[in-house]
């Protein structure tokens, strides 16, 4: 029985978690353009990790939210042809996937989920995989600031999310958001909001406090639901004079839809 298999089978088990190997739970790893936010249209290698620590509404990666039994690799980027190998997979198969997929020109390497920062260890073996210059990016809901600090001096760019209370069957995340990005505000961050038809100006108003406090300069993002699981989007008036309220305490405020979404990509 090869050393795969064996893996295969503890990870099954449940028995993978009581073992401290060099592995982590893998969704995916391709390479394709950045949907959402400030870097809009930029070629990334996303890593999606497995597992999440909160449910969103909205969510559209719920495949994510536990291990698969394999997981699946691009091969040549772009192109969407993929390999699969067992979960776990190694840090250094993890690495190596990367420095592959980065042999072309890529902005970043986007580490994403999930929630990345139930693995910190998997954003520190990519600090050293060969990325040619590409850099480090995480994708985060920004919930779990003490992970962050963890890696913080690793990562060049933060995408993080505040996660408005009306996505989450009211479960409100302010005090852990607003910890979370003193720490991020260390490297270069911004932050973006999913607004949907439950959104309230009270929220969005909270948000655009959160913000300016750790730093007008920092840009915000909203970000108009893409429908799904019966979430509806908000009017867009709504997100008009939300954007226009935000612009009077921060530098950045910018509306911007999921355009993977409208290109049909990963």
């Amino acid at each position: 029985m090869g050393i795969t298999e064996i893996l295969r089978r503890l990870h099954t088990g449940g028995l993978i978690s009581m073992l401290s190997l060099p592995a982590v739970d893998l969704i995916e790893i391709f390479s394709s353009v950045q949907g959402e936010g400030l870097f809009v249209g930029c070629r990334q290698v996303f890593v999606r990790l497995a597992g999440c620590n909160i449910s969103c509404a909205y969510c559209d990666t719920q495949d994510s939210f536990l291990p698969a039994a394999t997981a699946r690799i691009e091969t040549i980027p772009g192109e969407r042809t993929f390999s699969r190998i067992p979960n776990p997979v190694s840090l250094d198969r993890l690495a190596a996937a990367v420095t592959a997929l980065c042999l072309s020109p890529h902005h970043s390497v986007s580490v994403t989920g999930g929630e990345p920062l139930l693995h910190p260890e998997a954003v520190i073996a990519l600090e050293t995989a060969g990325r040619k210059g590409a850099r480090l990016f995480l994708e985060t809901n920004g919930t779990l600031p003490q992970a962050l600090l963890k890696i913080i001096d690793r990562v060049d760019i933060i995408s993080m999310d505040v996660k408005l209370p009306s996505a989450m069957q009211g479960q409100s995340f302010w005090q852990e958001h607003a910890e979370f990005l003193k720490i991020a505000a260390r490297r270069d961050v911004y932050v973006k909001v999913v607004i949907s038809g439950e959104s309230t100006e009270e929220e969005i108003t909270r948000t655009v406090e959160l913000v300016r406090e750790a730093g007008r300069d920092i840009p915000l993002i909203f970000q108009p639901v893409t429908p799904l699981h019966g979430v509806a989007a908000a009017p867009v008036d709504s997100v008009m004079r939300w954007q226009a309220m935000a612009l009077g305490h921060l530098a950045t405020v910018r509306i911007i839809p999921q355009t993977h979404k409208l290109l049909g990509v990963l």
